[in-house]
């Protein structure tokens, strides 16, 4: 009887599977993006859930759950049924949230499934027109000629920008001092104003002030070239390798069904496929960049590890 039993739970299981995968989805879905309305994650979750409506022939609903970044989203995400129904468009700041807070109530390799990746978010190392150089070399020049006389800002201790400088400054062995913003907002007006000589900012709002002559562009902190900026380098050209822009992915809860992470892969790979998509996410700063679940999960352990180092080094911690 214990076998019948057993065996009967089985076919029960693999019942359910085949029949979520046959029907799958016919109810809406949530996406949940742990930023604000209006911001650039935020956009561009709305961007994803417009397609993916258009794909799965149901709506996709994107629901805000903003504070103690992005964490809070990802709780409710990792705690959610796993039936494909509340998915959580993810960002390279969920990757390194163990390395810098005192404990997180989820394990950002194991309390998901991958889905697939969406693109990447480049950012770029700025300075105030003052600063005497022109390019990294220069830069690097300048910082190890003047250990800890300049200061940069970052829109907050623990976000990928800051981690990046703290990377570009390790591998350039220099020293400058952070300063850290709530936000990257106040940011531009005081590197316009003089008050602070160097930055890190997403590149849309780069581009415009670097048009205007009020602050230069150095380097890329992505190793690809931006089609509205083809004459800004990456910092991979003077130290290989180098990476470190926020990436957006989709993940769903653990246990997810393989057929219906499977439906949604598909969905955002014809998603990026379109040109007008592309188009989207370029005016929006962003750059497509496709990827299957199974490299999203390569990369989200490899994103894990190489973040824990940095942020340990750097001595981040957030509140």
């Amino acid at each position: 009887m214990k076998k019948i039993f057993a065996f009967l739970c089985c076919w029960m299981a693999l019942a359910s599977t085949s029949t979520l995968a046959q029907t799958y989805p016919n109810k809406p879905i949530r996406l949940i993006v742990g930023y604000a309305a209006g911001g650039g994650a935020d956009a561009l979750a709305r961007l994803t859930a417009t397609q993916l409506s258009e794909s799965l022939g149901q709506q996709v609903i994107v629901e805000n759950r903003a504070g103690a970044g992005g964490t809070l989203a990802a709780d409710a995400v990792a705690k959610a049924p796993a039936d494909g129904y509340t998915l959580l468009f993810g960002e390279t700041g969920l990757l390194i949230a163990p390395s810098i807070y005192a404990s997180v109530p989820f394990d950002p390799i194991k309390s998901f499934t991958p889905v697939g990746s969406v693109g990447t978010t480049p950012l770029v190392v700025v300075v105030h027109p003052s600063v005497p150089a022109k390019n990294t070399a220069e830069l690097i020049a300048l910082l190890k000629t003047n250990p800890g006389k300049y200061s940069y800002a970052s829109p907050g201790v623990g976000t990928v920008h800051h981690l990046a400088m703290e990377l570009f400054k390790k591998q350039g062995n220099f020293d400058f001092v952070h300063v850290p913003y709530k936000g990257a907002a106040p940011i531009i007006p005081d590197l316009i104003g003089g008050q602070i000589p160097l930055a890190i900012l997403s590149a849309p709002p780069a581009l415009v002030q670097a048009k205007a002559g009020k602050l230069r562009a150095i380097a890329l902190t992505s190793p690809g070239k931006l089609s509205s900026a083809p004459d800004w380098p990456a910092l991979a050209e003077t130290f290989p390798g180098f990476d470190a822009s926020p990436r957006l992915f989709v993940l769903a809860p653990a246990g997810t069904p393989t057929s219906v992470v499977s439906r949604l892969d598909a969905a955002l790979k014809l998603m990026l496929a379109k040109t007008t998509v592309q188009e989207t996410l370029i005016s929006q700063g962003a750059m497509a960049v496709p990827g299957s679940a199974e490299e999203l999960g390569i990369f989200m352990a490899n994103e894990v590890k190489k973040w824990s180092v940095i942020a340990r080094s750097s001595g981040a911690t957030a509140q």
